[in-house]
């Protein structure tokens, strides 16, 4: 076996480690992030490889997955890839897209993928941790694990769990959901499945999700250190959990908390959604329900809907087509209805898709070139190469304002001259980030490369007035609390919540 000298880190790295996905380690990493940052340290996120259509870009245009990023701002520093140096984006039927600090390395296949890229994963992890502890030598990294560090048919080509433990030798925290039963089982089984120089590593338990009396868990916590000879260094209670999810799945079963809403937004539920952190700020208005729509039905009871991103635009679009709701769109429109698509959205509300390289989900050559739902004269190619980067422009509609927010997509769109259309107008002094319409019979169909266009507050404001004054609502003069703003008070207040139920020093030395 080959030496490899570890990394002797100037402060003790601290990794979460799960019993399965979504045993709740993101929030746990998001959580110690800003509890060590008010602390006085230096925390720095770490997540050697994730899974995630939900991704951003960095400033030099490098993407990474959201939530390594939502753990960069709640330790206050600016996100880098280097903080997810490995990012797979989902493709369907086992085939991912591989990302290696920021750029698109190419596609595999599952089996290729553990065959052939574990050697090149494991050096730019490295490579990454390497230029982290570098340029921040006094940091504390917090470590993100994925899944279940145990799977016994992968353990030899895991890049991301027990690999990179052992690799800093960092003092580990075990999280798992007794929300999913089996709690006792979960603990033992995956400390009895791992080696004995990795189980040494565990230096602390947490239970999550607890529901009721903590007390009532008392001879349970016990049963666990004593059998496994480790602390249970936090029982942690049900939260309000307002971050979005790895899996777009789980955003599924996110319930909404406000009562009464005046505006329901349809978001168009896409088999390949990418990016669905762009509705977050939507999310967060007390006078806003969002809905997922699944399959054909009528839109009319939705004040606006929202086409989302898409990992695969062309097969998605074969999906709407397929199943009704283009049609359905088409009707809503007819029906003085308000459309906003962003990245992929925008490019299916387009006439025409045209994918020459096989890039985005087509399968064959008669898809290569398709119809879009039709609601914008604008046609789009798509190339080899993908555009990341972040984006600062200046709004025209639906009010002149500051926009930042960032681009990702592979697929070039431009105005549609056979359609002559006269009515359409840009969003953007940028005329290629964004266009709008508004219907004869009322109504504004409107489409935008830019994600997160709605955490720029100024700009939301100004749309969801729009929808309101179409509903003869009253306009809201007040201006809504920043989402930045909201949002770092979830953090803070996650944090919060932590920190009265962790132990977090139990771990630290």
């Amino acid at each position: 076996m080959e030496f490899e000298e570890k990394i002797q880190p100037q402060k003790k790295p601290l990794m979460v480690l799960g019993t399965s996905s979504g045993a709740g380690k993101s929030l746990t990493v998001t959580a110690i992030c800003r509890i060590l940052k008010n602390k006085g340290e230096y925390p720095v996120p770490f997540k050697g490889q994730n899974m995630s259509n939900n991704a951003c870009v960095d400033l030099n245009g490098g993407e990474m997955a959201y939530s390594q990023a939502l753990q960069a701002i709640a330790c206050g520093i600016m996100p880098s890839s280097e903080m997810n140096p490995i990012l797979l984006k989902p493709q369907g039927n086992s085939i991912s897209e591989v990302i290696h600090l920021g750029q698109s390395q190419g596609i595999t296949t599952a089996k290729d993928y553990y065959k052939n890229w574990f050697k090149p994963g494991w050096e730019v992890i490295k490579k990454s941790l390497n230029s982290i502890y570098k340029r921040n030598p006094n940091c504390r990294l917090i470590i993100e694990g994925a899944g279940s560090p145990v799977e016994m048919n992968l353990i030899h080509r895991d890049l991301t769990n027990l690999k990179i433990a052992n690799h800093l030798n960092a003092n580990c925290i075990l999280v798992t959901d007794i929300e999913r039963g089996g709690v006792f089982a979960q603990i033992i089984g995956t400390l009895e499945l791992m080696q004995p120089e990795e189980k040494k590593l565990i230096k602390g338990i947490i239970i999550n999700r607890f529901r009721g009396d903590l007390s009532l868990f008392e001879e349970g916590k016990k049963w666990i250190e004593s059998n496994t000879q480790i602390p249970v260094i936090g029982i942690i209670p049900w939260l309000n959990e307002t971050f979005p999810p790895e899996d777009s799945l789980d955003l599924l079963e996110k319930k909404h908390r406000f009562t009464n809403p005046e505006i329901k937004v349809g978001i168009i539920k896409l088999p390949s959604i990418s990016n669905f952190s762009d509705f977050d700020p939507l999310e967060n208005e007390k006078s806003i329900l969002l809905e997922w729509v699944r399959e054909s039905q009528t839109l009319k009871k939705y004040d606006f809907i929202i086409l989302p991103g898409s990992k695969q635009t062309i097969k998605d679009q074969i999906f709407l087509e397929e199943s009704g709701l283009s049609q359905n769109i088409r009707e809503y429109s007819n029906n003085k209805g308000n459309i906003i698509g962003i990245c992929g959205g925008l490019q299916m509300l387009g006439t025409t898709l045209e994918d020459p390289f096989f890039k985005e989900g087509s399968k064959t050559y008669s898809e290569q070139k398709i119809k879009g739902i039709g609601l914008l004269p604008l046609k789009t190619t798509f190339f080899k190469k993908k555009l990341t980067r972040q984006v600062s422009a200046e709004s025209l509609w639906p009010c002149q304002s500051k926009i930042n927010g960032f681009e990702i997509h592979n697929g070039q769109t431009e105005l549609d001259k056979i359609q002559n259309e006269i009515n359409i107008k840009p969003i953007f002094k940028d005329l290629d980030l964004g266009w709008y319409k508004e219907n004869n019979k009322g109504g504004t169909i409107a489409g935008t490369y830019i994600h997160g266009i709605f955490e720029n507050d100024n700009w939301r404001d100004q749309y969801i007035n729009l929808i309101r004054k179409r509903r003869n609502l009253p306009i809201l003069n007040t201006k809504s609390k920043s989402y930045k703003l909201k949002r770092e008070s979830i953090i803070d207040n996650l944090a919060n919540e932590f920190n009265k139920h962790l132990n977090i020093s139990e771990v630290l030395s």
